[in-house]
């Protein structure tokens, strides 16, 4: 619901196998797709087709075990966000993804909604004629919500189950506790995608300064000097998506108003805000958006990295970045916890790693 059936309406694209290991099921999304060909694995497909692109919508946690296997066979591969689990993994992807001379876009949609596209190019044009001033802030809203907006209305399932046996997952690097890497887990799952979209409005790099023990907010800056923050769920939304960003400069502001990850049909908002002062009247413009959704336009714009006409929004190595945040987030938030909030701790706790929980 947010990969095939968007690519089989890009003119100019064709969808001509999948791999499905579920035989009812998959003879059902052929039949409605008009799919020529279904394999029950990944390697069986790769070894019998010429495909200029693949897109493999899994699991994070098995990336590190199949997308070895996919780079030396095709040029250009999406996945789903995160890049993988683990930081260092993420570097072994993106280094085999050089090595092979695969691209690999990782799917962080909401570059991709052309609210996103529009803000990121005002924003650019607003940081390169300074007629605002400097960006000195990013702030980024998203409460747990809705974020299937009906989505799955029409999605084929024949009620088969897969075989048995599954694709290997990701190795646990064993330096956090299991219930520090749930929590970790937990946030590249949901909060990944606020973590990509940060560095992007941005439009630099930036370091964790302040980790919430409460797991509503973390703080950031940039070596250019600007500041940011992403607000996970201060309240929750259960028929909703309220996702918000604040872009603001020193005269004025850009916000960006994204709707769920699976609404259709349907692009974000943008309004902009320039108040230039001295007697000049403050101008507020909305513009209108085409009525075509994110996971449609990322699809167009995988069709395009795989034409050879733009490089991907995201790739492998930027993803890695997102993969360092979270971790560092997870380590900030653990220390804040474990080093000075145990009972009856004041202030920091004399010793390098906590006793009661060495982690790092």
């Amino acid at each position: 619901m947010a990969h095939l059936r968007n690519y089989v309406q890009i003119e100019g694209c064709r969808v001509v196998s999948c791999t499905e290991p579920r035989e009812a099921t998959a003879a059902a999304v052929a039949a409605h797709y008009g799919i020529e060909k279904v394999y029950p694995d990944h390697l069986s497909m790769l070894a019998a087709e010429e495909l200029d692109g693949v897109v493999a919508s899994q699991p994070f946690g098995r990336h590190a075990a199949l997308l070895p296997e996919i780079y030396p066979r095709v040029k250009h591969v999406l996945t789903e966000k995160p890049l993988c689990i683990e930081p260092g993994a993420g570097e072994r992807l993106a280094g085999l993804a050089s090595e092979n001379g695969c691209t690999h876009m990782v799917g962080y949609h909401k570059r991709s909604d052309p609210a996103t596209e529009h803000a990121k190019a005002v924003i650019d044009e607003l940081k390169a004629d300074g007629r605002l001033g400097r960006l000195t802030y990013v702030r980024i809203l998203m409460p747990a919500g809705d974020w299937t907006a009906n989505g799955f209305t029409g999605v084929i399932d024949a009620g088969d189950r897969p075989p048995g046996g599954t694709l290997e997952e990701e190795v646990d690097s064993g330096d956090m506790d299991a219930a520090t890497r749930e929590k970790y887990i937990a946030f590249v799952n949901y909060y990944i995608h606020q973590v990509n979209l940060l560095r992007h409005l941005l439009g630099e790099p930036y370091e964790v300064t302040y980790a919430d023990p409460n797991d509503v907010m973390l703080a950031v800056t940039t070596a250019g000097g600007a500041s940011g923050c992403i607000e996970m769920t201060p309240y929750r939304t259960t028929t909703a998506w309220e996702e918000g960003v604040l872009v603001g400069f020193e005269k004025g502001y850009v916000k960006l108003d994204l709707p769920a990850p699976l609404a259709v049909h349907r692009a974000g908002r943008v309004e902009i805000y320039e108040d230039p002062g001295d007697g000049a009247q403050p101008v507020r413009t909305e513009p209108t958006m085409p009525w075509v959704h994110a996971m449609q336009r990322q699809a167009e714009n995988f069709v395009a990295v795989c034409r050879g006409e733009r490089p991907p929004p995201c790739d492998a190595a930027e993803a890695v970045l997102d993969l360092q945040v979270a971790r560092e987030y997870i380590r900030q938030r653990h220390e804040y916890i474990h080093h000075r909030g145990h009972r009856g701790h004041r202030g920091i706790h004399p010793s390098p790693l906590c006793p009661l929980c060495p982690l790092w």
